[in-house]
């Protein structure tokens, strides 16, 4: 689970994309930050990614964790320890990642079996500390004015990050962009995580950035279907 690949979504965001799962790199100047930090044992190749792009790793300022899920927490405590970044989560999630608390079980599909135990696959992730905890329309210091947006369902501290000034969004695991953009899986609370889904919609962004599955510039003629259907 060591190759990562690195796609340019934008001149100041790129994709970092692992066997499962994937996190984004935002470039403010010299100062980096990672939204997501991969698998358990990634923070080497992160730290490798982000020099082959011509930039210094000592810039990583923040890692903030869209929520709780090892694909996407496994690496922060890593990074923060090689490159000093501040780990940032959400108040609800930020006992499960410092292990105080278990993992929440999804509610699964029948369809979502065989994908949730593939996804199992993943190393768990380690107790990792939480040096700030958000919450809904908090500011994060970095794009511009970037904002948390709570998103309970997928888990009940699951967040977006919202670039308004550059029309970007960070949607963790609430939506995904497989065959389509559409609702995510393995959600602990699958309507309100579709509830979630809608006010990120209302949101207008240009660029949506999935946990999963290719980003989707021209988002808006993306979307599957209607919210019902989703």
């Amino acid at each position: 689970m060591d190759l990562i690949d690195v796609v340019e979504v934008r001149p100041r965001l790129h994709l970092l994309r692992f066997p499962i799962g994937q996190a984004y790199l935002w470039r403010d100047g010299t100062d980096l930050t990672l939204i997501d930090a991969g698998h358990s044992g990634a923070g080497a190749r992160i730290g490798e990614a982000i020099t082959g792009l011509g930039l210094d790793p000592g810039g990583l300022r923040r890692v903030l964790l869209t929520h709780c899920h090892r694909d996407h927490v496994g690496s922060a405590g890593e990074l923060a320890r090689r490159f000093g970044a501040e780990v940032v989560a959400h108040r609800l999630d930020a006992p499960v990642v410092r292990g105080e608390l278990p993992v929440p079980e999804p509610v699964l599909l029948d369809w979502e079996i065989p994908l949730y135990e593939h996804g199992l696959t993943v190393p768990p992730a380690p107790p990792t500390r939480v040096d700030r905890e958000v919450g809904d329309g908090d500011e994060l210091g970095f794009g511009d004015g970037a904002r948390v947006v709570h998103t309970p369902g997928h888990t009940d501290g699951s967040i977006a990050v919202h670039l308004p000034r550059h029309g970007v969004l960070f949607v963790g695991d609430t939506m995904a962009s497989v065959n389509g953009v559409s609702l995510g899986v393995f959600h602990v609370d699958r309507e309100r995580a579709r509830e979630s889904m809608d006010r990120l919609l209302t949101l207008g962004p240009s660029t949506v950035c999935y946990g999963h599955g290719d980003p989707t510039p021209g988002f808006g003629e993306a979307v599957t279907g209607p919210p019902a259907a989703r």
